[in-house]
């Protein structure tokens, strides 16, 4: 006899389950950051963004030596997994977040919740402030983060869409 279709019972997504650590960055960081940063926005964020501006904001050939002194001077971690990088992101001591990116491979896996949690406790502000594309934007929402103001954005000649946002913290005591 054969089986309804409607009676199947569609197999359970499996667990992805793997260690993850949080550390600071270190310069030997950089390279597989940059890789990741690259793959990530033109596979995550293709759906929200033109070619152009997805090569405009990760373009192939990035400025490392920019990077590499915005990374030292920010409080900056990334996530091992399975001992490669599954996600990165800094912040500034004024609370300004400028990068949180999780691996293609990695997102709604909790890297970019673990990451944002250590970020946001490393300075005793009040407030934090990231512009986030249109893709992040819903993580950032669902971590308590209002949206601003939508703005206009232009790199390296390219004009595009990103989002002033900002979160209350508790004060912290140190």
């Amino acid at each position: 006899m054969r089986q309804d279709p409607g009676d199947r019972i569609r197999p359970a997504r499996k667990a992805v389950i793997f260690n993850m650590i949080v550390r600071k960055y270190r310069s030997e960081d950089l390279s597989e950051i940059l890789k990741l940063f690259y793959d990530t926005v033109h596979s995550v964020c293709k759906a929200d963004y033109t070619l152009a501006q997805l090569d405009a904001w990760a373009p192939a050939a990035p400025d490392t030596e920019r990077w590499r002194a915005s990374l030292e001077k920010h409080y900056a971690l990334v996530a091992l997994a399975d001992g490669a990088i599954a996600g990165f992101g800094d912040i500034d001591e004024t609370g300004y977040l400028d990068r949180l990116y999780v691996h293609k491979d990695r997102i709604r896996r909790g890297v970019g919740g673990a990451l944002l949690t250590k970020l946001e406790n490393a300075f005793p502000v009040t407030e934090i402030t990231t512009h986030a594309s249109i893709t992040a934007k819903p993580f950032f929402e669902a971590k308590g983060y209002v949206a601003i103001r939508e703005q206009q954005v232009e790199r390296r000649g390219v004009t595009m869409t990103n989002f002033v946002m900002k979160k209350s913290l508790e004060p912290l005591i140190y």
